[in-house]
């Protein structure tokens, strides 16, 4: 990208797309867009009634910067600081996960067992592996009567979501505890929801992940041990306890250990036990109900 042309907005996002296609982006315009909406402190739309201007130099060299990053494989999220989840916008560093879309599911599922139950006052839930906290808050922006113990092994990724619950003023609702599952939670305190996004990649899925995934999202939050069924599988043993009578688990997961995932729950502990194909038609959610 010379620097002694006219850069117009038009014929920054032009070569930017051009430039992301060659570096192995699957959406090289919207990268493109995002980035220098970013750089230029404008929504996406307002790219477009800005088409024939040209940025000052200090914008165009930020925007110049996280081109580059971004075509050596650091991801969007990362390079703006937020991630849209659930018509949300989430901050996120490399701390937390990127939200994805398939997640939205469980945030979905939650919200539907959340309103066919007829409990009155609130409704307890734990959001194991929080993350971002995306899942969490998603749930309490639509759901009044819902509070919610987030959970996480990791301080760092608390933190971002805390600034989340800030950002989305649920703050009175949301409790963060940092726990490997229910570790440091009282043992008398039990929940009518448990809602888990948890690390279900194995070590061989893990060496297939894309580079961007390997070498920027942390690897705590994705690995899961050798066949990837592992940490859902204390969760589920620790749900017995932990739900209320007739309370739900739900489980995202991983299409490669949906059915190995599903079978930890035929005992004498569970019943309904359904897993939910996500939007690529790929099992994405287990779902099942404490027995009475």
């Amino acid at each position: 990208m010379s620097t002694s042309e006219t850069w117009t907005v038009r014929r920054l996002l032009q070569w930017t797309k051009e430039y992301f296609g060659t570096h192995g982006s699957d959406s090289p315009l919207l990268d493109a867009e995002i980035l220098l909406a970013n750089a230029l402190g404008l929504k996406r739309i307002e790219l477009y009634t800005n088409y024939e201007i040209e940025p000052p130099e200090p914008q165009r060299t930020a925007f110049r910067e996280v081109v580059k990053r971004r075509a050596a494989g650091e991801p969007v999220a990362y390079l703006v600081g937020h991630k849209e989840f659930f018509s949300l916008e989430f901050i996120v560093n490399k701390n937390v996960l990127i939200p994805r879309s398939e997640t939205e599911l469980l945030v979905v599922e939650t919200l539907d067992r959340v309103k066919s139950r007829t409990k009155s006052g609130n409704i307890a839930i734990a959001d194991i592996g929080t993350g971002s906290g995306c899942v969490a808050i998603s749930i309490l922006k639509n759901s009044p009567n819902v509070t919610i113990t987030a959970i996480d092994i990791s301080r760092e990724a608390l933190s971002v979501a805390s600034q989340n619950a800030e950002k989305h003023s649920v703050t009175d609702r949301i409790k963060f505890v940092e726990s490997n599952l229910f570790a440091n939670i009282l043992s008398e305190t039990k929940f009518d929801i448990v809602a888990a996004n948890l690390p279900y990649i194995s070590t061989a899925e893990y060496e297939q992940l894309q580079t961007q995934v390997k070498n920027y999202e942390p690897k705590q939050a994705l690995l899961a041990g050798n066949n990837g069924t592992e940490i859902i599988a204390s969760l589920i043993t620790e749900s017995q306890n932990r739900l209320n009578s007739g309370g739900t688990l739900l489980l995202e997961l991983s299409p490669m250990i949906a059915a190995d995932c599903s079978k930890l729950l035929t005992n004498k502990y569970w019943s309904n036990v359904t897993i939910l194909k996500d939007d690529a038609r790929l099992d994405r959610v287990l779902i099942a109900d404490l027995i009475k």
